[in-house]
């Protein structure tokens, strides 16, 4: 290697490549002998691994408090590792976990019709301003002149909020700008003025309503059930409610899937009862994060570091024992199914499918992304598969005790 650099090497004074090897070697020498050192140790630990067909958890780290001869021969470095804890994980339909079916009530029904409905409603002329209304309305300090403000009475502070709600159209008062909008950036916003003009103006401004602006929630109209669920998959109110039913459906669904998520890797966990060594986990995890955390905040995590260790562990026998594999057609469905809900948090329920699967095709592109929806998609196979094998001991719940589960 050293007479490779020494070719390569331009240095001032000697011709490219004719520069003395004591040279070379004096200015290159330590760090070909660290690079050569490193290469053979990575090498020999490699095949240590594989000769011995080793399982490990994390990765071999030197013995702490060794006194290492780097001119001894032959060379010695002595090093720690952790062996993957066997797996004795027998199941059966005796392995019973419970599963909740979460009741769809009217009142549920009622309240996701409604909220839909507002969703999709409109800013309509209202008469007397309630708590979530708008109004429409000049402002004057003085000689300066905010005419058409947008005020949502929402953002009103709690202590002024009573004297806009039931304002109207002609209605003046005066308001305390800075009492009244606590958030100064919006403030300087709604007066079209900077934060230090603001400053400087007297905190008290005329305000006359123009008009009063009231969310209306969409009508019940094929248009509405157009944009709700797409173009005619919906003609009638009845149909339209069976889908709040559907909806509310698989939201409960979802929400318990993920409770037998959790209950049935806690309860996987508590039956594999496998020990990890914990001393040399913690120091693996110190170094392979040099300044990212010290020791006392991974002891402070450790259970939470301890229960996903493990999970992997178990995963891993799970994929095994059942011939599980995880495939790109995989990932993609589930980025897709992620794609989607994120649209659908946004109100956009009816995305094209192209849109969709770029978006997704995006997600996956992502290190952090790809990595997080792997560990999902690798669960949830394990998981159905353990479904397939245990009992799943059903429980009627409502909403309301479902959400004081602990």
């Amino acid at each position: 290697m050293l007479a490779k650099i020494r070719r390569d090497a331009e240095l001032k004074g000697f011709r490219k490549g004719m520069a003395p090897a004591s040279l070379i070697e004096r200015l290159y020498g330590e760090r070909v002998l660290a690079d050569c050192i490193n290469d053979c140790i990575s090498e020999n630990l490699t095949g240590y691994i594989k000769e011995h067909n080793l399982k490990l958890i994390g990765e071999p780290l030197p013995e702490e408090g060794q006194s290492v001869d780097w001119n001894a021969e032959p060379l010695c470095i002595t090093f720690d590792y952790a062996l993957r804890p066997e797996v004795k994980l027998e199941l059966s339909a005796k392995d019973e976990i419970p599963y909740y079916n979460i009741t769809v009530t009217d009142a549920a029904k009622k309240n996701l019709k409604e909220t839909t409905l507002k969703q999709f409603g409109e800013l309509t002329d209202g008469k007397k301003a309630a708590e979530d209304d708008f109004i429409i309305v000049d402002f004057v300090n003085g000689e300066t002149k905010v005419e058409g403000a947008y005020v949502a009475l929402r953002n009103v502070s709690a202590e002024c909020k009573s004297a806009f709600v039931g304002i109207q159209a002609g209605d003046s008062l005066d308001v305390n700008v800075n009492e009244a909008f606590a958030n100064e950036t919006d403030r300087a916003s709604m007066l079209k003025c900077t934060k230090d003009e603001l400053a400087k103006m007297d905190p008290v401004w005329k305000m006359t309503v123009k008009n009063v602006k009231t969310f209306a929630p969409a009508k019940m109209n094929q248009d509405t059930y157009d944009k709700v669920f797409g173009k005619d998959m919906v003609h009638t109110a009845e149909e339209f409610d069976a889908k709040m039913e559907e909806r509310l459906n698989a939201e409960y669904r979802s929400e318990a899937d993920f409770r037998f998520d959790r209950d049935a890797q806690a309860y996987l966990l508590k039956k594999a009862d496998i020990a990890l060594p914990e001393a040399f986990l913690k120091r693996w995890i110190l170094v392979n994060n040099e300044g990212k955390f010290t020791a006392e905040e991974i002891e402070k995590e450790w259970p939470g570091f301890v229960e996903d260790f493990k999970w992997q562990i178990v995963r891993d026998f799970l994929m095994d024992k059942f011939k599980l594999t995880v495939t790109e057609a995989d990932l993609l469905e589930s980025a897709k199914g992620f794609a989607a809900y994120q649209y659908a948090m946004y109100g956009l329920s009816n995305v094209p499918d192209e849109q969709i699967e770029s978006f997704a095709k995006s997600l996956l592109s992502q290190e952090r992304e790809s990595r997080r929806i792997e560990e999902q998609v690798t669960t949830r196979k394990a998981i159905d598969a353990v479904k397939d094998v245990i009992t799943l001991k059903a429980k009627k719940i409502t909403r309301e005790k479902f959400a004081e589960l602990k």
